[in-house]
């Protein structure tokens, strides 16, 4: 269920940002008070953004126009390599173990030269391909990430004061279905 989404539809035209900008809509902040700062757009028109101040190091959350929000990695590297090993990330939410396979599978059907897409992009960043953790390995710290106690600290809010819906609920039963 979602409490507040970071755009209400028909509530102003311009809610809803171009791919190239690099602004959140009016009023979705984090709740502890930091600098919530975007620095991409997925196609849907969902954010990436950095918490606080600093480089890329900071830590990164996803912003949804669908109402959901939480903690993505610990600096670009991290989301970089949950990028790179479950690009599928965003369908793994309530998901079991069984069917998290399911929608790995179903990626890697319509992507079937996954690996040596990833290898490629890895090796572009300056990553070891043999080096990259698992998905299992990505898909727990995702979730592991949302129960940590700084996780209230990038808590991030809609334009009209409430909570988004999180990403992973921290309650431990993503991250158990996740680790088999």
């Amino acid at each position: 269920m979602t409490r507040s989404s970071p755009t209400s539809p028909g509530s102003r035209t311009s809610t809803r940002r171009t791919p190239s900008s690099h602004e959140l809509d009016d009023g979705v902040r984090l709740a502890s008070g930091a600098r919530l700062e975007q620095f991409a757009r997925a196609g849907s028109g969902d954010a990436f953004c950095f918490v606080g101040e600093g480089g890329e190091e900071r830590p990164v959350v996803y912003v949804s126009l669908d109402g959901e929000a939480g903690p993505l990695g610990l600096g670009l590297a991290e989301v970089a390599r949950l990028s790179l090993v479950a690009p599928w990330w965003r369908d793994a939410r309530g998901r079991t173990a069984e069917e998290l396979r399911a929608v790995a599978d179903e990626y890697r059907e319509d992507v079937p030269d996954l690996d040596a897409r990833r290898d490629r992009a890895a090796r572009a960043l300056g990553l070891d391909p043999a080096g990259l953790p698992s998905e299992a390995a990505v898909l727990t710290r995702l979730v592991d990430l949302s129960r940590r106690p700084m996780a209230a600290d990038w808590l991030v809010l809609g334009y009209e004061g409430e909570p988004l819906d999180p990403l992973c609920d921290g309650s431990g039963e993503e991250g158990r279905q996740t680790r088999a």
